[in-house]
């Protein structure tokens, strides 16, 4: 029940939702479809977490920043790159803070691109919050099974236990708040 789609087969940009213990799936994913062709930009929300240490930059770098890294590491340019700038603390902020942002920069249409058990409360929040904005909400969900356990055998994965009965709990109380 947890794992939706809106499949949308060119944006004006692609968009990887935050989610530091994702970041890397999220983003391999994001590569692919702007190496398709789907888009020509992507753009990096900012959750403000911090990833573990790096020997190469001798500090904690933001999440954002290894993305980048990832992200140039996969062959994408980096002027095909955009981070927006205000960093966020949910799903909802993320939604609205995208929302100013995608209007700012006159995109008509956006390929949002999220953990598959995270997609059925992203696509609902990101629809509430785009309404009427005349700008189009496309999701993909990275497919279970490389950093998320699937959806067969969530349930004897002790990461499955931390993911999806927490998001069954958040996607209430996102009916129940917005």
């Amino acid at each position: 029940m947890l794992i939706v789609s809106a499949p949308l087969a060119h944006a004006d940009a692609i968009v990887v939702l935050s989610g530091a213990a994702a970041f890397e799936e999220r983003n391999t994913l994001a590569a692919e479809f702007y190496r398709q062709g789907r888009a020509s930009k992507i753009i990096l929300t900012n959750d403000n977490q911090r990833s573990g240490w790096s020997s190469a930059d001798q500090r904690n770098p933001f999440v954002y920043e290894r993305a980048i890294t990832l992200l140039r590491n996969s062959g994408i340019p980096a002027d095909a790159v955009e981070v927006v700038p205000q960093s966020i603390s949910s799903t909802r902020d993320e939604a609205l803070v995208l929302r100013r942002y995608a209007e700012s920069r006159g995109l008509k249409s956006v390929l949002v691109v999220t953990s598959a058990y995270h997609s059925r409360r992203a696509l609902w929040t990101l629809r509430r919050t785009f309404a009427d904005s005349g700008i189009t909400i496309g999701l993909e969900g990275v497919p279970p099974g490389l950093q998320s356990p699937s959806p067969a055998a969530w349930w004897l994965n002790r990461r499955g236990w931390q993911m999806v009965p927490a998001e069954y709990v958040k996607m209430i109380y996102y009916w129940l708040r917005y």
